[in-house]
């Protein structure tokens, strides 16, 4: 059944630019509308729009084999088919795209309440969150408005920091916590990371605490000795979920870093970071399609609130927003 765009939730709060993949899409409903104007989809016709908008979807950052499954499943939907009596051309190409789109970034979708997990969490065996990413995606930001949801919550968690590695990894986290008011978990510069997840764990359980927020170390993620250390603290801290950190404004190398986080310790969900920043927008719609995870959350700024759970509805809502 084709969703009515029209009839998608509302977003609020939520500021999507995705300027070049909206063009993309916009073109796409122009030239197929003035195509069928006979209510009848052919597929000679159909070809060469699916094409251009293949290129434009990649331009737009999508990955290719995300473009060209877009583009088949709009054909398949929308050729040989009539637009039904009295309803209007350019509307039914508009809910045809949305119930695409919306199936692309549905996937394997399950939201999952942190703060309900967390109230009915025992003390004695804390909620354990390992944050995956590579440096500069925004994983200690991430965190730190993980940290101040469930806060406004009235949930104190604990933050382990266990990039060891990286210089000034740990004041920045700590510095989070503090303003936060927070426990923070730290270890020496060079020390054991798994140790410092451990700490963390059992400071959270004998104090009750019910839930521990670890940050990884965000080398490169082609780092093979970084991705045995992120194995290692997943053994230990044995974790309920492990969360990737991408920056949307990287396009398709977030998608490839996806691929190998996921990979190398199984992700349960993706946070797609600078989403109010992100002109092109393709990123939202190749990560789910490509590693089968979901979105779950989107980092729309700098502040701890601006932390948005995904809505697959909502973003095809704001997506299309202006092109009817």
């Amino acid at each position: 059944m084709l969703l009515t765009y029209s009839s998608l939730p509302d977003i609020r709060g939520l500021v999507m630019v995705f300027n070049r993949l909206k063009k993309a899409l916009k073109r796409f409903v122009d030239t197929v509308s003035e195509t069928i104007a006979t209510k009848e989809v052919k597929e000679e016709d159909l070809e060469p729009i699916i094409e251009e908008l293949t290129i434009s979807l990649v331009e737009s950052d999508v990955a290719l084999e995300v473009a060209e499954e877009i583009g088949e499943l709009i054909k398949k939907k929308l050729v040989g088919t009539k637009v039904p009596r009295f309803k209007d051309v350019r509307q039914y190409v508009i809910d045809t795209l949305a119930e695409v789109i919306e199936d692309i970034v549905s996937r394997n979708y399950k939201p999952v309440n942190i703060v309900e997990k967390a109230k009915k969490r025992d003390p004695s065996n804390p909620l354990r969150i390992l944050f995956f990413g590579v440096n500069g995606v925004g994983k200690t930001t991430t965190i730190a408005k993980f940290a101040y949801m469930l806060r406004k919550n009235n949930i104190t968690p604990v933050i382990a920091a266990a990039d060891t590695f990286r210089a000034g990894a740990q004041e920045q986290l700590r510095m989070h916590a503090e303003k936060l008011g927070v426990p923070f978990i730290g270890g020496r510069y060079g020390a054991d990371p798994a140790s410092v997840v451990y700490d963390a764990i059992e400071y959270a359980r004998a104090r009750g605490y019910r839930v521990v927020l670890a940050d990884t170390a965000g080398r490169m993620h082609t780092d093979e000795d970084l991705m045995e250390e992120l194995r290692k603290i997943t053994r230990v801290a044995k974790p309920d979920y492990k969360v990737l950190v991408v920056d949307a404004l990287t396009g398709n190398d977030a998608v490839e870093q996806a691929r190998f986080f996921d990979e190398a310790v199984g992700i349960d969900f993706v946070v797609l970071t600078k989403v109010d920043a992100d002109v092109k927008g393709g990123s939202a719609l190749t990560i789910t399609a490509v590693i089968n995870k979901p979105i779950l959350f989107l980092g729309v700024g700098q502040r701890y609130e601006d932390l948005e759970p995904f809505n697959p509805k909502a973003y095809v809502k704001k997506l299309l927003e202006g092109i009817v």
